[in-house]
């Protein structure tokens, strides 16, 4: 069982109020969300677009609640940006993050990325970076988990992606063979890992000691094989239901619980479904999933 002074569980609200799709669960206000995040159990949660962007009237509004900010989202843009800029943007986005108490920041390289673009299919059109860009990433990655860490005591987490210049097995490991674990750590995501072909406890067992964030996540296999044959895109297969919540799909999580624990691993675990409200009930979704975990790990 894992420790439940060491591991905290959190939940996303991309499953209330899609960032990509605003229309998916437009209807869903800030309030209704992290009620029902608190409702279902729940005590942290990452930032969605409806969150305010004060830093007190969010604090007051989680302190109701009993819950906080764990993680923020960051595009970064360090092969197609000069670094000052996104440098500029990432110290912003720190400043909110230690004002709010979180400890962790998650960065996705968002350069040259398809997961956004409703029309292009998210198998075979990603972009591959060259040597030149490869050295840009991870030397920029460093700088800026160099930043989080010694100025705002934030750990730099890199966050794998579908339709992302670091989405495969083999580009998180020159990623993770590239930068300093002292600056970059893994947010490690199951679903995104099983998405794209690779196994998600042989990914918990060959980084356990890189993981600092970890997204529960799973998927409907038989509609990522509808994604990849009819050659859609990753917002398509979301509107389709690709992803659901841990125990509702096909990843078996009780090994990859098991690594975590054995590893002693401390930190956020927070589920990150994204899924149509009108057609997956957030809050029924929230509180399968929170059983779901309390079966499984005793926290």
């Amino acid at each position: 069982m894992l420790d439940k002074n060491k591991v905290k569980l959190g939940i996303a609200p991309i499953a209330w109020t899609n960032d990509d799709m605003p229309d998916l669960g437009s209807e869903n206000t800030f309030e209704q969300c992290v009620s029902e995040m608190a409702l279902a159990g729940f005590t942290g949660c990452e930032v969605g677009n409806k969150y305010p962007k004060d830093p007190k009237v969010l604090g007051k509004a989680l302190e109701l609640r009993n819950m906080e900010i764990c993680n923020q989202w960051f595009s970064s843009f360090l092969i197609s940006r000069p670094f000052d800029e996104v440098e500029a943007e990432f110290r912003n986005q720190l400043e909110f993050l230690r004002a709010m108490g979180a400890k962790v920041i998650g960065a996705s390289e968002q350069s040259y990325s398809v997961q956004g673009q409703m029309d292009t299919p998210v198998f075979g059109h990603k972009y591959v970076m060259n040597d030149e860009e490869w050295n840009l990433l991870c030397d920029g990655l460093n700088k800026l988990g160099k930043i989080a860490k010694e100025e705002y005591g934030i750990s730099l987490t890199f966050h794998h992606h579908m339709g992302t210049v670091v989405q495969d097995a083999d580009e998180v490991e020159r990623l993770m063979n590239g930068t300093d674990p002292e600056y970059l750590s893994l947010l490690y995501d199951t679903g995104h890992f099983a998405y794209c072909g690779a196994d998600p406890l042989e990914m918990v067992r060959k980084y356990k000691d890189r993981i600092k964030h970890v997204h529960l996540k799973d998927i409907r296999k038989e509609v990522v094989e509808q994604v990849k044959r009819e050659e859609l895109s990753f917002l398509a297969g979301v509107r389709m239901g690709a992803f659901t919540v841990p125990g509702d799909g096909c990843i078996d999580f009780e090994p990859i619980f098991k690594v975590l624990e054995d590893n002693g691993y401390e930190g956020y675990m927070l589920v990150e479904a994204e899924q149509d409200p009108a057609k997956a009930n957030p809050l029924e979704y929230a509180i399968k999933a929170r059983k779901y975990i309390a079966e499984k790990t005793g926290l």
